[in-house]
């Protein structure tokens, strides 16, 4: 079932979330042509650590990989949907996009947000997918209140990047999260309104549109974590954590 968090849980998620969206502000500053993934991921960890929390990402495991996730971020470039392995030999070059996703554990509590930035300068296409995403974020935002349907989130998202021709993932979800790095409901970016899981004041939930260039079909790489578009078109990603109040949402992880 979805936890329905306290008003002291959500006050302490609301700070956590705060501080994260810093440190990914400052994570996606720092993704330049010539920097690797590797230093993305230590540059996260140090500000997590000195932000007062932990990272909630590197070490946990909950799909099924062999190995658990051995970074503090997710680094995804260009056909890279999501999950990407941090790494040394990952040199960003100018025109790559890249998704950050990045969760940290604060007083107990955790949040998680992502977002998707070009290296440099960027073709017009990659932009307007990147802008898509974005957008289709907010309007899956919009839609949340209580009394409201995971179904209606997943609608609006789907209907607002089908309507720019792009793909949007049916693999991979959103989630509720807080005492957990992932908790129910699942909140896919597709759906019918009315349907799915009924929305309560005080539920938490990452909202996390996943949206590709081309085909929405994907394949897990070997390392049985990074999840690549089948067809090698690029993908973005943009994630908020957010608490259902009565009439609307409340975004955590916006400075």
């Amino acid at each position: 079932m979805a936890i329905v968090k306290t008003e002291k849980e959500i006050k302490v998620l609301a700070e956590g979330g705060k501080r994260l969206a810093e440190i990914l502000r400052k994570v996606a500053d720092a993704a330049q042509a010539g920097v690797t993934t590797k230093e993305l991921d230590a540059l996260a960890e140090r500000l997590i650590l000195f932000s007062g929390g932990t990272p909630s990402f590197k070490g946990y495991n909950a799909f099924g990989a062999r190995s658990a996730y051995p970074a503090s971020l997710c680094t995804s470039i260009n056909d890279e949907v999501v999950h990407g392995i941090p790494s040394e030999k990952r040199v960003l070059k100018e025109g790559d996009i890249i998704g950050l996703d990045i969760g940290m554990k604060y007083s107990g509590l955790y949040t998680d947000t992502a977002i998707t930035v070009g290296v440099g300068a960027i073709d017009a296409d990659s932009k307007k997918l990147m802008d898509v995403t974005r957008a289709a974020l907010a309007a899956g935002i919009l839609q949340v209140r209580a009394g409201g349907y995971t179904g209606d989130i997943g609608e609006a998202v789907q209907a607002y990047v089908e309507d720019y021709g792009f793909g949007i993932v049916r693999e991979l979800v959103g989630h509720g999260v807080g005492h957990k790095v992932h908790e129910e409901p699942e909140i896919p970016n597709f759906g019918k309104r009315g349907h799915g899981v009924l929305l309560k004041e005080g539920m938490v939930l990452a909202i996390e549109p996943m949206v590709t260039a081309g085909s929405f079909r994907l394949h897990l790489d070997e390392d049985e974590w990074t999840w690549r578009t089948q067809d090698g078109t690029r993908a973005a990603h943009f994630e908020h954590t957010i608490v259902v109040t009565k009439n609307s949402a409340r975004v955590l992880t916006e400075i």
